[in-house]
């Protein structure tokens, strides 16, 4: 239904039904008369054409953008204006149509009929105005939340962004140390880069992919690492079967294996091993990431930036649902322990 259409049902249901009610008291009072009964008919029309007047003067003059304490004395002038608009023009046309009573006789009777009819009009305006209020309130509530989402876009693509070149940096150093030790091993190295880049490419749009392509791009970033540090880096991979059903942020988990090389392992004079291990339990993924090392506030400092990364693109996307923590397990490994539910927060809509 419109808004016209149920501005109209609304004004002439609420005329009619004041009218009605003057006609049952009439009726028992038995003092209902076709005169009455005449001048209840105009007492109807006259609500009805002078309230939409009223109406058209609130919206061009702008009454509904007005703050609530400037907007209240205009209202109330306003009812006792058209009240008594209302109060002689009906009464005006009772007397050309002779059904004019000894009411309007008395100066008293017509201003408690101007006042009555104030009142009228003036819960009319509350009405009205509660109406548009309303509707203001919930037309602010779908702008705010339209405007919170595309903040998060913009927030999420940003924070994309920052990764990209993050990696590559890391991963052209990996290149460029196997260079001039072994030309062949930095063949298979720019072979794992150029996987780990097609990937990231195909990926850069989607908010979350596939578990499988996280884990590839996992898998080519771990092999790529392990020919720059030989035999001081490790790595072991256990993966749940149902870990496939689950999407991942891109980037995510080989963000958090990067920073468990560089800030643990790359300290180390001996290297040290690094496992990545997924679980499936109360339909949520937990990635479970271990590395030789010890989490301290020096490293912390060191890594903020990768793991605050990791904490807004999991806020933006799952709110409250996802987790993540980083703790020493014993006195020579860290442990990063993220927990990802199956489904995004309800204003990032889909999986893609």
């Amino acid at each position: 239904m419109s808004k016209k259409s149920l501005y109209w049902i609304c004004q002439l249901a609420g005329w009619l039904f004041y009218v009605l009610l003057q006609s049952l008291f009439f009726k028992l009072s038995n003092a209902f008369t076709v005169d009455v009964a005449i001048s209840q008919f105009l007492l109807f029309a006259f609500g009805v054409i002078i309230s939409h007047i009223y109406r058209n003067i609130i919206v061009s003059l702008g009454w509904l953008k007005i703050g609530k304490l400037r907007v209240i004395p205009l209202v109330i002038f306003a009812s006792v204006l058209f009240a008594t608009l209302h109060e002689y023009a009906q009464y005006g046309v009772e007397l050309f149509l002779q059904i004019a009573s000894n009411k309007h006789q008395s100066n008293i009777v017509i201003v408690t009929n101007i006042l009555n009819l104030a009142f009228v009009y003036f819960f009319w305006s509350l009405i009205y105005f509660l109406f548009h209020f309303i509707e203001n309130y919930k037309k602010a509530e779908i702008e705010n939340l339209k405007w919170e989402a595309s903040i998060n876009e913009i927030e999420l693509n940003k924070l994309k962004s920052q990764l990209n070149p993050h990696f590559m940096f890391n991963a052209m150093n990996s290149i460029r140390a196997l260079v001039d030790e072994n030309p062949n091993k930095s063949k298979d190295a720019i072979t794992q880069l150029s996987n780990i880049l097609r990937n990231t490419l195909q990926m850069g749009k989607n908010k979350v992919i596939p578990f499988d392509e996280e884990l590839n791009l996992v898998t080519d970033y771990l092999e790529l690492e392990s020919i720059r540090y030989e035999e001081r880096l490790k790595f072991t991979i256990q993966i749940h079967p149902q870990s496939k059903s689950f999407n991942v942020p891109p980037l995510m988990i080989q963000t958090l294996i990067e920073n468990g090389i560089k800030h643990g392992i790359s300290k180390l004079t001996n290297g040290g091993t690094i496992a990545l291990i997924t679980d499936v339990k109360d339909d949520k993924l937990i990635i479970s990431i271990s590395n030789s090392g010890q989490l301290k506030e020096e490293i912390k400092s060191e890594s903020g930036f990768g793991i605050k990364n990791t904490l807004q693109r999991l806020q933006l996307l799952y709110g409250n649902n996802a987790s993540l923590k980083i703790s020493n397990q014993d006195q020579t490994t860290v442990l990063t322990k993220l927990i990802i539910p199956k489904n995004l927060i309800k204003h990032e809509g889909t999986n893609n």
